[in-house]
């Protein structure tokens, strides 16, 4: 069993810890939070302790922390834990400065590092990888990636958010990467506000259109929106020299309605922490295996390269100009 220590008792917090408390592997020894009643509540549900940053940090039993607290700790709990031999369980983004983010290099590139780009361990998407990788349909040539919320949040979160391209399409620009196997050399962005005025008087945009083209040629088109009307909306479509392989949106159950009206099928799941439950719970299972010995599938260099493609997408947007990277 190796013991871990979770940093943050919020939303996200919750699930790594359940997901942590639950697993054959991970001892959860310790909740972490600023508000004293939030670590002692959610250490109570798992039956842990509450403990402190310092304490975790020195205690030589913890093998691994879990950084689920507000996005400004990020890069400063990271570097502690690597300071202090942890393994790190990091959410992204892994900061919203690239220039500061870049300045960890010497701390965390060569650190057992695990930036927690959810959707890499969807099933659906994964297995989509695996059918690009396998050249079913030959190699691949465009890009769509479609991720749309159910609806806004409200103006206090985005007050601090960062900007949808660095709390929202950041996950899309790591999905990107992953699937096009190359880098992007070009960022072209665009966007408005057309859900909710009060993000626009917040200085951010609640929709964008993004293109990314690589170096050979590669073109991705990601499309944003803070509001579908109809589900959590992730779709991604990979068109490639012989075909198309497509991951939809899942549905909160397989039951069709069958009629002279035509078919009507159940509605997409409304909530990311559902439409992802699968994926945080192999992410957590990746975190095991990385405390194991196995090496890190995404980790600093893929937090710091979606970073830096939100921040071209922002200046893109803000200049009306593409972005060479």
């Amino acid at each position: 069993m190796h013991k871990v220590v979770l940093i943050g008792a919020g939303r996200i917090g919750h699930i790594h810890a359940r997901n942590a408390a639950l697993h054959p592997r991970i001892e959860l020894a310790g909740v972490v939070d600023a508000v004293d009643a939030s670590a002692q509540a959610l250490a109570r549900e798992w039956n842990t302790a509450v403990t402190t940053l310092d304490a975790a940090m020195a205690d030589p039993t913890v093998t691994g922390v879990i950084v689920a607290s507000s996005t400004d700790t990020h890069l400063d709990y990271s570097l502690r834990a690597a300071a202090a031999g942890k393994m790190i369980f990091c959410e992204k983004p892994i900061d919203q400065d690239l220039g500061r983010a870049r300045t960890a290099h010497a701390g965390l590139s060569g650190a057992n590092m695990l930036l927690a780009f959810n959707r890499r361990f969807d099933p659906n998407f994964q297995a989509l990888k695996a059918r690009l990788d396998s050249g079913a349909v030959g190699a691949i040539e465009t890009l769509q990636i479609t991720s749309n919320d159910p609806a806004p949040p409200p103006p206090s979160y985005i007050a601090v958010s960062g900007g949808l391209f660095k709390d929202m399409a950041i996950h899309d620009f790591d999905m990107a990467r992953w699937l096009l196997g190359e880098e992007p050399v070009l960022v072209y962005a665009t966007g408005s506000c057309l859900v909710d005025p009060a993000i626009g008087e917040l200085g951010d945009v609640d929709t964008a259109r993004t293109v990314l083209r690589t170096g050979s040629g590669r073109l991705c088109v990601i499309s944003n929106s803070r509001r579908s009307g109809f589900g959590y909306d992730q779709r991604v479509e990979a068109f490639a020299s012989a075909g198309m392989v497509r991951a939809d949106n899942v549905s909160e159950s397989t039951v069709q309605l069958w009629s002279e009206s035509g078919i009507a099928t159940d509605r997409f799941q409304n909530f990311f922490l559902d439409r992802y439950a699968e994926a945080y719970r192999r992410e957590m299972d990746h975190f095991a295996a990385m405390l194991d010995g196995a090496p890190a599938q995404v980790g600093y260099a893929d937090g710091v390269a979606a970073l830096a493609l939100a921040e071209a997408a922002d200046e893109s947007m803000r200049t009306g100009a593409p972005v060479q990277l």
